[in-house]
């Protein structure tokens, strides 16, 4: 028990700092979200369809500088510094690579909008946002490939201060440029874009500044000699991050896919639906946080030869996962009603968030098990197959049922309670899938050691 008790001390001490930052990114949203539906309902519709384009296009693109973690990590666990501050040279031209490509989708992401059913009011606020947005997303992806070098050696802290600075920044720079402060042109909606693309430059300019002056990352000599690209880092870069990156979209296009399938059914059900998603995605922050640990924590011991501890680590991660995906559950039932009060005073609407705030509680022990088994089996550097069960889980499974269930039921149609059904059924699946690829991944490890004997039985 004392194995498991240093782990959870482990990854919650990377943890916590993680969970910090996820929070951080998240509230960025919220006050764009705030500022900008208070300056007209137009610029927070065209703030929310610019956010959903450029969200889903970053993510994917995120997920592959999200294999720099555990790269480092296994080169930090075997104590190869040099080759960990050689590694970021060439991952950085990737991830410049990246954020160009970002930059150009987004600047140009006007020739599918004008395409789109949707009022010009509303998107030309969109396109001007995606513009204004675009040059930031460069910053972003440049900013992630730092931070993932500095998590994978264990080094959260930095990153979290960092971000939380952030946040405080965004909020009077948002306020300057929606609403035209000090001289500044009003803008609206679109200054959002402008204040993230600020805040994003910044963040960047921060992280690079603290790398180059701590003491701790000297080791590594980040940035001591220029490197060009490597074929050969550009293909790991790829093989481990692009099954990430597509298997953030799966699980992205299972959301979006539920709110298109419950769109015919009204706006008091997509408002109602989007208030318990909402709810719990924010709760599902901590099992993120544990998962995201556990990339770092295994991906160390990986890298120390240490597959014994790996399995440790491994196990404590789903352990601490469950804990706090049981705790979200019982907060969710217990002041459920009082969360949803906090997102609308429309009746319709409050009374179908709380019908559905009881399927957010069962949510949420899935998916944190989910969490807990991909961050360890990223840990590994096993990416490409649980994508194959993420897309199995949620769009062989998860959606199918949730589309029959919410338009033709056993008898009756379910509405919006029929496409939780399916998410959950989803999500359970692959918990269950990724639960059984981790427990393989991990003895397979073992037995790959002990066979070359370099661990005593």
């Amino acid at each position: 028990m004392q194995k498991y008790f240093f782990e959870f001390r482990q990854l919650i001490k990377i943890g916590i700092p993680i969970f910090g930052s996820q929070l951080s990114y998240a509230l960025m949203g919220t006050t764009d979200t705030i500022i900008a539906g208070r300056a007209s309902a137009n610029d927070l519709a065209g703030l929310a369809v610019g956010t959903a384009f450029s969200n889903t296009v970053w993510f994917f693109f995120t997920g592959i500088i999200f294999a720099v973690t555990p790269i480092v990590a296994q080169l930090y666990g075997a104590k190869k510094f040099l080759e960990i501050g050689k590694k970021l040279r060439e991952i950085l031209w990737v991830a410049a690579a990246l954020g160009l490509l970002m930059a150009f989708i987004f600047f140009n992401m006007n020739i599918i909008i004008d395409l789109l059913p949707i009022k010009s009011s509303i998107t030309s606020i969109t396109i001007d946002y995606l513009k204004a947005v675009s040059i930031g997303w460069f910053f972003v992806t440049i900013f992630t490939c730092l931070r993932c070098y500095s998590e994978g050696m264990t080094y959260t802290k930095p990153v979290f201060y960092i971000a939380f600075a952030g946040v405080l920044l965004n909020i009077p720079l948002d306020l300057i440029f929606v609403y035209g402060y000090f001289g500044a042109p009003k803008l609206g909606g679109v200054g959002c874009g402008i204040a993230t693309s600020i805040v994003s430059f910044i963040m960047m300019i921060s992280i690079f500044v603290y790398i180059n002056i701590s003491e701790r990352y000297k080791k590594t000599k980040p940035f001591f000699e220029f490197t060009l690209p490597s074929l050969a880092t550009t293909k790991e870069v790829f093989k481990l991050g692009l099954p990430i990156g597509l298997g953030i979209f799966i699980e992205l296009s299972m959301f979006s896919g539920a709110a298109i399938i419950l769109s015919v059914l009204g706006e008091i059900v997509v408002a109602g639906h989007s208030i318990a998603i909402n709810i719990a995605s924010l709760f599902f922050m901590v099992p993120l946080a544990i998962g995201l640990a556990s990339s770092t924590r295994v991906g160390n011991l990986i890298g120390e030869r240490n597959p014994k501890q790996a399995k440790v680590a491994s196990t404590s991660t789903i352990i601490l996962c469950m804990m706090g995906a049981l705790m979200n559950s019982v907060i969710i039932i217990l002041f459920g009603s009082y969360i949803v009060g906090l997102y609308t005073t429309e009746i319709p609407v409050l009374e179908l968030a709380i019908s559905l705030i009881f399927f957010a509680a069962i949510f949420q022990l899935p998916d944190g098990i989910q969490m807990g088994a991909l961050g360890s089996l990223r840990g590994y550097k096993d990416t490409f197959i649980p994508m194959i069960l993420l897309l199995i889980s949620y769009w062989i499974f998860a959606m199918p049922i949730g589309y029959y269930l919410t338009n033709f039921g056993f008898g009756n149609p379910y509405g919006a309670k029929g496409m939780w059904f399916g998410m959950i059924i989803g999500l359970t699946i692959f918990s269950f899938l990724s639960i059984f690829r981790l427990r393989w991944i991990m003895n397979s490890k073992i037995r790959k050691v002990l066979k070359k004997g370099l661990l005593p039985l």
